[in-house]
Formats: C-alpha cells, structure tokens, sequence
C-alpha cells in the first residue's frame, strides 16, 4: 500500500450489472461481483450459504451482511484479512489500496481496484478499516 496520490481517479461508477434496486443493500454482492467477475446470481448463492443466522436473516441480502458472516464467505473463496494501513495523521481510505481489494468500510463494502473505488456512489473519501484480498495477489 502506498499513499494517497491525489491524481488518480478515486471514483468509477459501478453497479457491476445488478439487476435489483440500487437504492440499498447488495453492496457485499457488488463488491464481490466487481472484485472477482462472479456473476451475480452465483455471487448471491455463496454469500446465502453464510447468512443463514446472520444480519440477512433467512438470506436477504438487501438489509445486509455482518462482517463476521461476510468475512466467512470471502475466506471460503480464498481472500485473505488485511489490516487497513496506518498514516500519521489521516485514516485510510480507497486510493490507499493497490490491486484489487474489497474494503470494508463503516456499514458498507466497496470493491477498490488500484486506488478507485467502484460502486453505485462515491465512498472514495469514507474510511477503510481493512479489506479483503486474493491470497497471492
């Protein structure tokens, strides 16, 4: 990870061709679509095998995802925790990332490739607590 670089786009609309309102909710499912090119509906299936007992009760996926089941589904499909990186003075945000993430952000997940945030709003400028990514990558 390296600092901000304050040139670089840190925003690109996305909805990574869902298909359901874009108002609320899906932003696990968005992010995982972007982040690995899952289709959606499969990405929809594997993240409802986790949230059976979660946040998204019987597998409602618009009103969310805890971070535990969420972290649980990625750790499935080989993504690695990583700690957000620390900066003197100012808390992480997305153009803090390289490569391709999924961050993890106050209520919210964005999928971060190379700095840009890509989703349906821009949440370049909320802080990122940490993110998930490929092992290997």
């Amino acid at each position: 990870m390296e600092g901000m670089n304050m040139n670089m786009k840190t925003y690109q609309y996305n909805d990574a061709g869902q298909t359901r309102s874009l108002r609320s909710g899906y932003c696990g499912v968005r992010a995982l679509v972007i982040a690995t090119g899952m289709a959606w509906a499969d990405a929809e299936k594997h993240l409802k095998t986790f949230t059976k007992n979660g946040k998204a009760g019987s597998g409602a996926l618009s009103k969310g995802i805890y971070k535990d089941d969420y972290d649980a589904a990625l750790k499935a499909l080989g993504f690695v925790w990583r700690s957000a990186p620390k900066f003197e003075g100012r808390k992480a945000r997305c153009a803090d990332m390289s490569g391709t993430v999924i961050a993890r952000q106050s209520k919210h997940y964005t999928a971060v490739i190379d700095g840009t945030a890509h989703d349906i709003f821009d949440c370049s400028n909320k802080m990122v607590y940490g993110f998930w990514q490929a092992k290997g990558a």
